[in-house]
């Protein structure tokens, strides 16, 4: 294949109305720390979309998956509420408000968890191939699977892509997606290096927050795309990471092409790690590892201020990569002064540029949770469908249905409101009618996934 047409392209999370501060993720110490307070919906989705509007101006590809639909009904039904959609919202506000935030999560958002995503060039059948997160570790998570799996059905629906189903929804085959998940290479076109993270054994209990992410769950993703095992590399994530608030990898550690941008206690053997990777390159490319010590910037610094949740990007024109960081690392004393020798080093690292996606933030995502990097190749992009890679006017589009259906604010009370759902309900439809995009029926899509999965592995081939 041909190296120079093949790029990475971000598909960011369009934020939907449901954005609210619902807390209910363990570990994650944002989304905890702010439970219960007032969002600004609209704000969250317009500054996204201006995230999107800055990269297509510099010109990368960019992309977008649809929120999903939400409330969830089939959740409520299953969890014994019946009758209408307003008796089951009035009924669940009323007897258990922790279920309707549950069936209201807008946490699809955060699209690096939506699947762990090998590009064509690794794959043992040419094919890119996605494998959707089970989400398992926490339940308003968990949910997601189905909706994420047909949403990216109906988007990577040609032969030249295969959609995995979520691993089975055990504790042994927890997945959290591409936020444990590195991918190295000399160009994005070159065979690379796959870089799993995970935070314990099957079977395996730990002390102090979930860790999320098995290293069961990595190997099995490994062998459905068919990548060549002296090219993935395993390795666990740190002990007091996990318990000081990194509930993903990328929360402490974001690479590309040849570089590693990680903390000191990122992972549980370091040396290991970059060892691995070294002997994985296999001469392909020398490993750029950059370790930011915690005498510099201290774990709880690094994890409040989301350093490393950032993107990082070979911004065209330039010779160095560029961090895309959100503003609370430039407000964070030790990480802005880190940046500052960063960019003043002869590192791999020329530039830091700060974003503004602070009502992602303040529920415990970054720019790099707001995003899943795709690797494809010129004919792959022109295969998949195209209402999704985003250009000036289709970002006009969305923010013109940002700003008639959000709110400006909702709180815990509003999602009592069943007219609330309906106003999610026009605004995803609005959203799918700008985009093009048509969505399977669940029910369809269910089967469709049953009989794909018994007979060939993945759904389309």
């Amino acid at each position: 294949m041909s190296e120079s047409t093949t790029v990475e392209v971000n598909f960011d999370g369009l934020i939907g109305p449901n954005h609210n501060y619902g807390g209910m993720s363990d570990g994650n110490l944002a989304s905890q720390s702010n439970a219960g307070d007032v969002s600004n919906p609209r704000e969250a989705a317009l500054q996204g979309l201006e995230k999107m509007r800055m990269l297509v101006q510099a010109g990368f590809v960019q992309g977008v998956l649809p929120p999903l639909a939400r409330p969830n009904f089939d959740f409520l039904l299953s969890a014994g509420f019946t009758g209408s959609d307003s008796a089951m919202i009035e009924a669940a506000a009323k007897t258990s408000p922790r279920l309707l935030k549950t069936a209201y999560s807008a946490s699809s958002m955060w699209t690096a968890n939506a699947a762990t995503v090998s590009p064509s060039a690794d794959t043992q059948d040419g094919r890119l191939h996605l494998t959707t997160a089970n989400l398992s570790s926490m339940l308003h998570r968990s949910l997601e699977h189905p909706d994420t799996t047909a949403s990216l059905s109906a988007i990577f629906e040609d032969e030249s892509f295969a959609i995995h189903a979520a691993l089975p929804m055990h504790a042994d085959f927890a997945d959290e997606g591409a936020a444990n998940h590195v991918r190295l290479c000399a160009d994005h076109g070159a065979e690379g290096v796959e870089l799993f993270v995970y935070g314990r054994e099957a079977g395996e209990s730990v002390d102090g927050f979930p860790a999320r992410q098995t290293q069961l769950a990595s190997q099995s993703i490994a062998r459905s795309h068919g990548l060549n095992p002296e090219r993935a590399v395993f390795a666990r994530q740190s002990k007091r990471a996990i318990n000081a608030g990194a509930f993903h990898n990328d929360v402490v550690c974001v690479g590309t092409r040849d570089t590693l941008f990680f903390h000191e206690h990122a992972f549980e053997d370091t040396d290991a790690t970059l060892e691995a990777l070294r002997r994985a390159s296999d001469g392909q490319f020398e490993l750029q590892p950059v370790m930011v010590p915690d005498a510099e910037v201290p774990l709880e610094d690094a994890i409040r201020s989301y350093l490393f949740n950032s993107q990082l990007l070979q911004w065209p024109g330039e010779d160095r990569l560029v961090l895309l960081a959100p503003m609370e690392t430039q407000e964070t004393d030790s990480t802005r002064a880190y940046c500052e020798r960063l960019v003043a080093s002869n590192g791999p690292i020329g530039r830091v540029h700060y974003v503004d996606v602070r009502q992602s933030m303040r529920n415990g995502g970054g720019p790099a949770c707001l995003r899943l990097r795709v690797v494809m190749t010129a004919a792959e992009r022109a295969a998949c469908h195209q209402g999704v890679l985003m250009d000036e006017t289709k970002i006009d589009a969305l923010q013109d249905v940002v700003r008639t259906h959000y709110r400006d604010r909702l709180s815990a009370g509003d999602l009592a409101d069943p007219a609330f759902a309906q106003e999610c309900l026009t605004a995803r439809e609005a959203q799918l009618k700008t985009i093009d995009l048509v969505i399977l029926k669940k029910i369809i899509f269910c089967f469709l996934l049953f009989i794909g999965t018994l007979t060939r592995g993945s759904i389309f081939s």
